[in-house]
């Protein structure tokens, strides 16, 4: 794999919880995640796979070892630097959709870019347009997102995390508040994410249909990679 390849590496990261009492919930993790790449972790609770997502999406940062994205080391900045490379770099799509209801769907999606101040809000409201034309919800854009179908409001938090072009996202049980027919439509986006706009994608699932269809499963037992 070469060094311009990955776009995010670990290495030897160990965290511990300290209430109630000392718990080593992380044990040397070292992983190496492509570009391009399309990434489940699984295992069964307790096993530490959201709290590794956490720590790679440099949410915690208190934790022994490095973390690398995008060839830029990350442990030893501020929290202002994280904060701001977090909504630049990385999306964010949750079991829950977090979206404002009174807000339509557009008005969701351009929150983080109007959040980075990067573009005039003509210019991110096209760009809002455009991401959920590419998940095939443009005509759901004026409606407040209270209004939208369970499959709907997901596919408006993807366009959302997708707004500031990150180069990674972050999915936490993405499927898990959703039926077969919306989990299927779910991972269809990640994958046309992945195979047409080359977006690295990192997920927690407990969906082994899910995981299977995936590019790669890292399964974790007891704060290690069992594989």
């Amino acid at each position: 794999m070469s060094a311009d390849n990955i776009l995010l590496k670990t290495q030897g990261i160990t965290k511990y919880f300290h209430e109630p009492e000392t718990f080593q919930v992380l044990k040397e993790i070292d992983i190496e995640v492509k570009r391009g790449e399309f990434l489940s972790l699984i295992g069964k609770s307790g096993s530490g796979k959201s709290t590794l997502l956490y720590l790679l999406s440099t949410m915690d940062m208190d934790f022994e070892g490095k973390l690398q994205i995008n060839a830029e080391e990350l442990t030893g900045k501020s929290p202002d630097y994280l904060a701001r490379f977090r909504n630049e770099h990385i999306g964010f799509v949750f079991q829950f959709h977090f979206l404002l209801p009174e807000f339509t769907a557009l008005e969701n999606v351009m929150i983080p870019a109007l959040k980075l101040k990067k573009h005039s809000e003509e210019v991110i409201r096209q760009k809002a347009m455009e991401k959920l034309d590419l998940l095939g919800i443009a005509d759901q854009a004026k409606k407040a997102s209270s209004r939208l179908s369970g499959g709907q409001q997901q596919r408006a938090a993807i366009a959302r995390a997708l707004i500031n072009d990150p180069l990674l996202i972050m999915g936490d049980e993405p499927t898990g508040n959703l039926d077969s027919v919306n989990s299927n439509i779910v991972f269809n986006t990640f994958r046309k994410l992945t195979r047409d706009l080359g977006q690295t994608i990192i997920t927690v699932t407990h969906d082994d249909d899910f995981a299977a269809k995936t590019d790669r499963i890292i399964e974790m037992k007891d704060g290690r990679i069992i594989s």
